[in-house]
């Protein structure tokens, strides 16, 4: 039987580009609309950062909710639109004078402008276009959208949703380590894998200390598409390497 390797993540806005070399590392790759938003505050869901003269800089989008009602990530909507055209500024400012940013400018200002109000569906569609661009193949599922019913494990939730995408072996970061239950991965005949994403530096415009964890415009006005892609490759060739 051929191996199909899934992960999964939250649909988050504009993520860090660990988030974009797990899609690349998957056969399939589940973006899990159907879980609880937080309750108050913000989370990768409706906010990204950005490298602003050296210093990671969150930006968040303003989100309505409804009092005394639960709310899943494919359930909200942002309070209105003045964030696009406030956060474009702040990314222009930060970003102008970067050796990628004229060629990537429109792409990246198109995408952020798109008329989806849903923020879930708004942020998929992110990912998606950022994918295609990166050349990535993988094979992207909603969560959903697919014939799932309700569990509140979070490792069973996992393998239910892995199994309908016919996983011989998951992928997952380093941190679910502290909720997962390995011993039903195995029960289940599940491969329970992690992703080998190492933090690797590349210029960054204005900084003398790399600075970490920023949504991936940073690496692409700094490094451009085919440079990140070709790191992503090299990555993953070292780690087959390391494994034989």
């Amino acid at each position: 039987m051929n191996e199909t390797i899934v992960g999964m993540h939250q649909p988050n806005i504009l993520p860090w580009i660990g988030y974009f070399y797990k899609i690349f590392q998957s056969d399939v790759f589940i973006l899990v609309d159907d879980i609880q938003f937080i309750k108050s505050g913000s989370s990768y869901t409706n906010s990204f950062s950005i490298n602003e003269r050296g210093k990671s800089i969150k930006l968040t989008i303003p989100i309505k909710r409804v009092k005394g009602v639960t709310q899943n990530i494919n359930e909200i909507y942002p309070i209105n639109n003045e964030w696009k055209r406030k956060y474009k500024k702040r990314i222009e400012l930060a970003y102008c004078k970067c050796p990628y940013y004229k060629e990537e400018k429109d792409f990246i200002f198109e995408l952020l402008s798109t008329p989806i109000e849903n923020q879930s569906k708004y942020n998929i569609h992110l990912i998606k276009e950022i994918t295609k661009r990166l050349d990535i193949t993988t094979k992207i599922e909603i969560s959903s959208l697919m014939e799932s019913t309700y569990i509140s494990n979070p490792t069973e939730r996992i393998i239910q949703l892995a199994k309908l995408a016919n996983a011989t072996s998951y992928i997952s970061g380093r941190g679910g380590d502290n909720y997962q239950e390995h011993k039903l991965f195995r029960e289940n005949n599940i491969k329970l894998i992690y992703s080998n994403f190492i933090d690797f530096e590349y210029p960054q415009y204005r900084t003398q200390n790399f600075v970490k964890g920023l949504s991936i415009i940073d690496a692409i006005f700094n490094i451009g598409f085919k440079n990140l892609k070709k790191q992503f490759e090299e990555m993953k060739n070292e780690s087959s390497k390391s494994n034989i």
